[in-house]
């Protein structure tokens, strides 16, 4: 494997004090000793609920090469234990992340919005890579300890970066854009995401607008012309004093313009012209919303000067994430049915693109479409208003029951129809039941909500109840 940072660059970037037998370089870095794959560099991180020193000893007995902890906890550790000795960790992890862009000759892209983030993220893996290699933040690292891990992972060979860049309160974009420094920046939607926090959709999209203060200078930003809040995000762009403001949609004056496109159950096919450029392609990945923000990846592939027909091939091999619209057959009485996990989190705007996706969804001769939705949470005083709302994209994709859990989703399950209600529980644990009895062959079961509702263990309690033999797993489910 090769090196990611030798132990000389490393200890200088971060100013820290060498200890014990060090080797003189690490293929990696990581702040979990469970992941940690052999001779990478562990960061012990205190966190708001563990702190990374207590797990120092198991990282190295693991194959850490090296730990970096902070001085004030040196005694903790054997005289002989290979270590970085700094005063801070996560300000040493900042450090590293700035000497990793410093080195790096990598045209930068981040990647912020209330909603579609990764899958942005995931699509500019695939675009880039089709054209260089390629550097993406993993998993949803997004925040003040996520983006500086992913940036000093960094190689100094990769030709393009990806950074995926998250808030929940106003000031936290600030210092995470300014260091990455992007080239390029998109803001994928505005919506009413940790609406407790901020109480208005404008001031998301003021937080949401400190991106662009991080972009270097001559880069450009990337904005969705379909959202309210375009107007007030190019003046904030403009006022940044951003080179290049860039914007995609349906709407007619957009830069990228989507001309056409066709939705079906598994894949999504586009018509659509690019900075000037006519270009048709398919993805992999279903859903308008998969569609939209598929235009400003290949708009930014662009910007970064990647080649844009690689790039759009590429997109066909997109598929969902887990817990982001991962599909699964399972095996049910007297044939199949389809789950769609949702559950890795919820808002009012992801939660109607899911239930969208479950509309377009093929079901057999007599399966039903089916929603088991928790909770959205962090939404104020809006939040029992935002739930009931979620019963007219509900009837529009064609849902047949609805499964809800937790106080909020109770709004939502007074306003169905009597014919519609599945069930209701306070939890989703309580749910759990309920759903497992009542699939059947044809069915389409998709669940969300927001992590604090717990839906994921539905989506284990189906696979592991409904598990599909390995034989059957390239059996296509019943079609209408």
């Amino acid at each position: 494997m090769s090196a990611l940072w030798t132990i000389d660059a490393m200890a200088a970037a971060i100013a820290a004090e060498k200890s014990g037998a060090l080797p003189a370089e690490v293929p990696g870095l990581s702040i979990d000793s469970r992941s940690m794959a052999k001779g990478e560099a562990f960061f012990a991180i205190k966190g708001d609920n563990r702190d990374g020193h207590d797990f120092v000893e198991t990282a190295l007995k693991s194959g850490a090469g090296l730990a970096v902890v902070a001085s004030d906890k040196r005694a903790q550790f054997a005289a002989a234990a290979p270590l970085l000795i700094v005063a801070d960790v996560l300000e040493a992890l900042r450090e590293l992340g700035r000497a990793a862009r410093a080195r790096s000759q990598a045209k930068v892209i981040a990647v912020t919005g209330s909603v579609g983030k990764t899958g942005t993220k995931e699509a500019l893996r695939l675009a880039l890579g089709a054209d260089g290699e390629t550097h993406v933040s993993a998993a949803s690292y997004n925040n003040h300890w996520g983006v500086p891990l992913s940036l000093a992972r960094c190689p100094a060979s990769a030709k393009y970066a990806v950074f995926e860049i998250g808030m929940s309160h106003a000031g936290e974009i600030t210092p995470l854009t300014q260091l990455v420094r992007p080239h390029v920046a998109i803001v994928t939607a505005i919506a009413p995401v940790h609406l407790e926090f901020f109480g208005s959709l404008q001031k998301i999209a003021d937080a949401k607008a400190e991106i662009f203060v991080g972009i270097e200078p001559g880069g450009a930003a990337v904005l969705n012309r379909d959202n309210r809040q375009y107007a007030q995000l190019a003046k904030a762009a403009e006022a940044a004093g951003v080179a290049r403001i860039v914007s995609f949609g349906e709407n007619a004056k957009s830069d990228a313009r989507l001309l056409r496109h066709s939705l079906h159950a598994e894949c999504s096919t586009v018509e659509a012209r690019i900075l000037g450029q006519g270009i048709s392609y398919k993805l992999g990945a279903p859903g308008r919303h998969i569609v939209l923000n598929s235009l400003a990846v290949l708009t930014a592939t662009v910007l970064v000067g990647a080649d844009l027909a690689l790039a759009a091939l590429a997109l066909n091999n997109l598929k969902p994430a887990s817990g982001r619209g991962a599909r699964t057959t399972l095996r049910v009485p007297g044939g199949s049915a389809l789950l769609i996990d949702e559950s890795y989190n919820a808002n009012p705007a992801s939660m109607a693109a899911a239930i969208a996706l479950l509309g377009q969804a093929a079901v057999g001769n007599h399966g039903r479409r089916i929603a088991v939705l928790g909770d959205m949470l962090e939404l104020g005083a809006q939040g029992v208003g935002l739930h009931r709302g979620l019963a007219e994209p509900i009837e529009a994709a064609g849902v047949d029951l609805v499964f809800c859990s937790g106080p909020l989703m109770r709004a939502l399950w007074e306003a169905l129809p009597s014919g519609t209600r599945g069930g209701y529980a306070e939890t989703a644990a309580g749910l759990q039941p309920a759903v497992l009895a009542v699939l059947r062959d044809g069915d389409a079961v998709m669940v969300k909500g927001s992590l604090g509702s717990k839906m994921g263990p539905i989506v284990k309690a189906l696979e592991r109840q409904f598990a599909r033999p390995a034989a059957l797993e390239n059996v296509p489910a019943a079609q209408n």
